[in-house]
């Protein structure tokens, strides 16, 4: 509960909230100015693993950079994979093949399952809750074995090519991937909902907590499912399409209650929807080759270029300047999350320190994303 009228005496103190060891991926310090058990002031404090990405991306060539997508949001890599090679095969004029596309969007989505699982694990845990942890970790396996078949890769993926994707899928997995989709859909009423959301201990622990309002997301910039837990319908895949998202009917969960409650309903009605995309994908899977013609060393002609996709986390924009030259001349990462942390320090003023903790796991954090 948020106390409105703070500090009510003089006895306040620092407390550092989070690790600070810089080998420690995922590092996030929050300076917190305490009175009791109640924030008077919060303050992220980033950069402990900045790895200056977008620097390095001019300092080789645009394919040489595609593993480095991966190593921002490693939880959602393939999207940070598509949305590079959506700008630069914008700038180089490449045309993807529908086959490939479609491969695309299956693996991204199973991608974004995959992510969302791993955060209600991480923030249950966070609560004191160790045993979904087990049931979602064991749905997040099955996932990373199909990816595994395909990329090569069970985490940071480099699976993308402008042009296309490094593998075809296999009857293998596909078959997997229905199988997968069956299962999870069998567990998420009895494992996820009945033993989880339905809880009266999660309930008291995240409903009515971290009101982010519609106005406050438009200022600090907030995109993705924080924004769609405070009544914003926007997504990315629905309001700028991309790819062959257009071709796809599925929903995009908004609340309104603007609670922790609300963010955490929107990411596992988001499971559902990415369900449904994968299996339209699966059904309308084009025959045909996987990689357009595409030249060894690419040189786009000098202008500006921008394209965004819609990660697990929220909007994810890639700046393109370019010059004619095989590397980049100049490039910006809008990340999501980012802005999405920018609003901690407002909303959690007057707040009680454990609410604070169940608040920030509701933002579903990747620092390296934020770190870059």
């Amino acid at each position: 509960m948020t106390v409105p009228i703070y500090p009510r005496h003089d006895e306040t103190f620092v407390l550092n909230l989070g690790p600070q060891h810089p080998a420690t991926h995922g590092v996030l310090r929050v300076k917190l100015t305490m009175d009791g058990e109640y924030i008077v002031k919060a303050e992220p404090v980033l950069g402990y693993i900045h790895r200056m990405h977008e620097k390095m991306a001019e300092a080789g060539t645009f394919a040489q950079f595609m593993p480095n997508t991966a190593r921002m949001d490693y939880l959602h890599a393939l999207a940070f994979n598509h949305g590079w090679a959506l700008v630069v095969e914008k700038a180089a004029g490449i045309e993807v093949p529908p086959r490939a596309e479609y491969i695309r969007v299956i693996t991204v989505e199973l991608n974004r399952i995959h992510s969302h699982l791993l955060w209600w694990a991480a923030n249950l845990l966070d609560l004191g809750a160790f045993t979904p942890l087990l049931y979602a970790f064991d749905d997040r396996e099955q996932v990373i074995d199909l990816l595994e078949r395909v990329t090569g890769s069970r985490l940071t993926y480099c699976y993308m090519r402008f042009g296309g994707v490094l593998n075809d899928i296999d009857e293998e997995f596909i078959s997997g991937t229905r199988a997968f989709l069956v299962r999870l859909r069998e567990r998420i009423p009895v494992f996820y909902h009945d033993l989880v959301t339905h809880n009266i201990i999660l309930i008291k622990r995240i409903k009515d907590i971290g009101i982010i309002t519609p106005e406050m997301c438009q200022r600090y910039g907030v995109t993705g499912p924080v924004a769609r837990g405070s009544g914003i319908n926007y997504d990315v895949r629905k309001d700028e399409p991309y790819s062959v998202y257009p071709e796809f009917d599925f929903d995009v969960p908004v609340y309104d209650e603007c609670d922790s409650m609300a963010r955490y309903m929107v990411r596992v009605d988001e499971m559902e929807q990415s369900m449904r995309i994968i299996e339209q994908a699966l059904d309308a899977l084009p025959d045909g080759p996987i990689m357009a013609k595409v030249p060894k060393m690419l040189k786009p002609e000098a202008g500006y270029y921008y394209s965004a996709v819609e990660t697990a986390r929220g909007s994810l924009g890639n700046r393109l300047v370019c010059n004619g030259d095989k590397n980049p001349y100049k490039l910006k990462i809008r990340s999501p999350t980012f802005s999405n942390l920018s609003l901690f320090g407002e909303v959690t003023q007057g707040m009680l320190l454990a609410d604070a903790l169940a608040f920030l796991g509701s933002l579903d954090l990747v620092i390296p994303e934020i770190d870059r």
